[in-house]
């Protein structure tokens, strides 16, 4: 364990993504419906995956968990082969798309995207190995590319064909060929209180094709899954798996020497740590992937989410900001932030006389709290009770979204938190005192 505390953070985040893409791997295999595995996976790779997919229910469970490793494999080899250096960045890119893989990406629709970053960087004359996390950005509009590929212009699948492909090649290195652009530009929009900085071109170009291919042309938006889909759950399997890998986590950063005071340094952090691996050390990182991956999974249990594919893609989703400064001390407000703002919606319903169905643990709920997270800069600087609120105005505001890039982009959340950044940050910071302008006045 010494040796790997002595790795470089660059080193040690490429064997740490070798170990979530191999524990996906094992889980598959270990699966009760392994024998159906390969069969199940080609149902993935050939049907669409608009938000939200389950792929427990598509493909069983032993495809899902197996093309979750096989993604993980892609993106690793990418960072291998381009020689790049992983940083927090790229850790919240990795983990995210691993999330992604169980309820809308697979290791068919990544590559269009890809490789249109890849003809950027040509064009461009300039490194791949600086556009690694570009790459895997890009495929956050996986489902329309799996659209696109088994049913467009048709409201059916109609399997692979030429017209399709061609298609998709073009729209797939459209979006490659100029997000790293808009990636640059994202941060000035939501001043950086928005982990999820890449759901704000990545959506803005959901929502001009969905405009485009459908909507203008007159062509009918086709239907996402049934919501019966997304009954089929297993809790023992999800709890089981999640409680193996974190529980892995937490001894190993024991093990590389994590002490607790350490770990009590970055949730008591007067500012936000944009960085825990190169700021606090490689060791705290892997305490924080542990301990953050089981606040997760304790507050899904909690909610009485139905654990899915779905809820097992989130709870990684959730975790992605683990190296960028998310962690329980700074979450929390945010998940009560949810839980107050599902009570309020239901009462104010009853009393305009609506019909209320977004409570706490319905799924689309679920999926916008752990996109939420990403608020979690807003807290780090301005409090706890400013978390909570800008949670509450995300919970009113992500299920509207979905209606303008018609279902095809899995950043749904993360640009709804870049919307509530662009509401709420100029107003605190022309009416609020930050927690370091409080203490310092305090101390006077």
């Amino acid at each position: 364990m010494k040796k790997l505390k002595n790795l470089s953070e660059g080193d040690f985040l490429k064997l740490f993504f070798g170990f979530f893409s191999a524990a996906f791997v094992v889980a598959a295999v270990c699966m009760p419906d392994r024998s159906a595995m390969f069969s199940g996976l080609w149902q993935i790779l050939s049907q669409p995956g608009k938000i939200t997919t389950n792929y427990f229910a598509l493909g069983g469970y032993a495809a899902t968990f197996l093309n979750m490793g096989l993604v993980g494999l892609c993106c690793l080899g990418l960072y291998l082969l381009c020689g790049a250096t992983p940083n927090n960045v790229s850790t919240l890119a990795f983990i995210l798309t691993l999330g992604f893989s169980s309820w809308g990406i697979h290791i068919l629709n990544i590559w269009p995207t890809v490789l249109g970053v890849v003809v950027y960087c040509l064009v461009k004359k300039e490194k791949f190995s600086a556009n690694v996390n570009a790459m895997l950005f890009s495929t956050g509009i996986a489902p329309l590319i799996s659209d696109l590929l088994v049913r467009y212009p048709h409201a059916e699948v109609v399997g692979f064909n030429l017209p399709g492909f061609v298609v998709t090649l073009l729209v797939g290195f459209c979006i490659g060929f100029l997000l790293p652009a808009g990636l640059t530009h994202s941060p000035k929009v939501h001043k950086g209180f928005d982990l999820y900085s890449a759901a704000v071109p990545v959506c803005l170009f959901a929502f001009f094709l969905n405009a485009t291919l459908y909507k203008t042309l007159g062509i009918d938006l086709p239907a996402a899954p049934s919501a019966e889909t997304l009954q089929v759950a297993s809790r023992l399997t999800v709890n089981l798996f999640c409680c193996i890998l974190f529980g892995l986590c937490i001894l190993g950063a024991l093990a590389m020497g994590c002490k607790p005071r350490q770990y009590l340094q970055l949730l008591t952090a007067p500012e936000h740590v944009a960085s825990i691996s190169s700021q606090l050390g490689t060791e705290v990182f892997l305490m924080n992937v542990g301990v953050f991956g089981l606040f997760i999974l304790a507050y899904y249990n909690l909610i009485g989410a139905s654990f899915n594919g779905v809820t097992l893609g989130i709870i990684f989703c959730m975790l992605a900001t683990c190296n960028s400064g998310s962690h329980p001390g700074n979450v929390w407000p945010i998940m009560l932030g949810y839980v107050l703002a599902s009570f309020l919606a239901g009462g104010l319903s009853r009393l305009a006389g609506g019909n209320f169905a977004m409570v706490v643990n319905a799924q689309a709920i679920a999926v916008g709290l752990c996109f939420a997270n990403g608020l979690s800069p807003i807290t780090s600087k301005y409090g706890w009770f400013w978390g909570m609120a800008a949670a509450m105005m995300h919970y009113f505001l992500v299920t509207s979204v979905p209606n303008l890039h018609g279902g095809y982009c899995l950043y749904n959340g993360g640009f709804t938190a870049a919307v509530i950044c662009v509401i709420l940050v100029p107003e605190l910071e022309r009416f609020c005192k930050t927690k370091a302008e409080r203490k310092a006045l305090k101390t006077k």
